[in-house]
């Protein structure tokens, strides 16, 4: 389908904001400005007062961890992970994980996501079903736990979801192989799963020096800090999201430097557990790729992506006691364009002709947009999620006038419900 989007505010990647046309043919942008003499609209989208960014891209979570929300909050990391969420975990079904993942995608089109990373357990085939299904982008790991007594089973599921689901839904769905972390993945284990991967050709999402305690058991255990432990199995040769990097030193930044590996970080799960503050300044000054998630809904506690650009933009600011640590326009690019770097989403970020219709557009005619001066600074300190009117992925709408297109969110929140209800019984 054409869509001609009129009269629009548009962030374009220089941080210039003009008021043009987006004219889009099947998944990709054809122009920004002069509509082509020849371009027919099937649909045409009334942007006036309306500000049109590249959709927003959570690089970490874990969709299905909706269906927790709540149920453990205001507790250490290990603690709320080994005591409450790890044993309800145990109890998840198939269709559990189908609509905690149905659940996530509601919260996140509504909120402006066209693209997230997902590491979970089992049954990530059902995240799959949902990503095509929703419309949404998806970059999706079978999370492998390698002190299980069925880890190898785990990696050959991993591997299965590859084969059968990398470049599916027209080319929405990634695959990457996801190791928890190196806490629950033994030096052998992380080698297993770096060959598996090279073989297949698939990227890595791992979560990477999250805690002071990992750092510390990590250099008991092996002698060595997270970074250079876990390079020494080979796992960054094949290209690598680390999730959270919030205790690092010089060396962990060299090797962060040396494989191309990128950052996702999690500024309100981060001081949800009191994991710390990530430098993120350093990072940026350093030319690391810096993305944004959310990590799952039980240590966040939503998916709002326009969360976590504004805590990213405030947060750095008050850790360094400088204004420019963070500025507005690099806040918003960790959420949107960076965020496609991380994830390898080709041609996928930015608001060009050639890219992908990935487009999420806000209603400024709330109080929190007027007056506006600049609709960049407007986005990363004042706007709200609930002002994302329409939201298109790979050139489809999947939102327009708050109404979704893709989703019976009524059935989802019934029954997203019951399941929570049937685990923690």
């Amino acid at each position: 389908m054409n869509i001609l989007i009129k009269d629009v505010a548009a962030l374009l990647p220089d941080g210039t904001t003009p008021t043009l046309n987006i004219a889009i043919v099947d998944d990709r942008i054809l122009s920004m400005g002069d509509v082509p003499h020849d371009f027919h609209a099937d649909k045409t989208i009334d942007g006036t007062r309306h500000f049109a960014i590249p959709g927003l891209v959570n690089a970490h979570t874990h969709a299905s961890m909706t269906l927790l929300r709540s149920y453990a909050d205001d507790m250490k990391l290990m603690d709320w992970l080994q005591t409450m969420i790890w044993p309800i975990e145990a109890k998840l079904h198939s269709d559990d994980i189908y609509w905690g993942a149905m659940l996530a995608a509601v919260e996140m089109i509504r909120s402006g996501t066209t693209a997230f990373a997902d590491m979970y357990g089992p049954d990530m085939d059902r995240v799959a079903e949902v990503t095509e299904v929703s419309g949404l982008r998806g970059v999706l790991a079978r999370g492998l736990i390698g002190v299980a007594p069925d880890a190898d089973k785990k990696l050959e599921e991993n591997a299965a979801l590859y084969e059968t689901y990398h470049g599916a839904a027209d080319g929405r769905i990634t695959v990457m192989f996801g190791p928890h972390a190196l806490y629950t993945c033994p030096p052998d284990y992380l080698k297993k799963i770096a060959q598996r991967a090279q073989q297949l050709g698939a990227e890595i999402h791992i979560h990477m020096s999250e805690t002071v305690g990992e750092v510390e058991s990590c250099l008991k255990d092996y002698g060595k800090r997270p970074f250079a432990h876990v390079e020494s199995t080979g796992l960054f040769e094949n290209g690598t999201i680390a999730a959270h990097c919030v205790h690092l030193d010089d060396e962990d930044f060299s090797i962060i430097k040396k494989h191309n590996i990128r950052i996702a970080h999690n500024p309100g799960s981060n001081m949800k557990l009191a994991s710390g503050i990530a430098p993120v300044p350093r990072m940026l000054k350093e030319g690391i790729c810096v993305a944004l998630g959310t990590d799952g809904a039980s240590s966040n506690n939503n998916l709002d992506m326009l969360d976590e650009v504004q805590l990213s933009a405030l947060l750095h600011k008050v850790d360094t006691l400088d204004p420019l640590a963070v500025p507005a326009l690099t806040a918003v690019k960790m959420g949107t364009e960076y965020g496609a770097q991380a994830l390898s989403l080709k041609d996928v970020g930015q608001l060009v002709p050639g890219q992908k219709a990935d487009i999420a557009l806000f209603s400024m005619h709330g109080a929190e947009w007027t007056p506006c001066y600049n609709p960049v600074s407007l986005l990363a300190y004042s706007g709200k999620s609930s002002s994302v009117d329409t939201v298109i992925v790979n050139g489809k709408i999947l939102m327009e006038n708050r109404e979704l297109k893709t989703l019976d969110e009524e059935r989802i929140l019934y029954e997203a419900q019951r399941t929570a209800d049937r685990l923690t019984k």
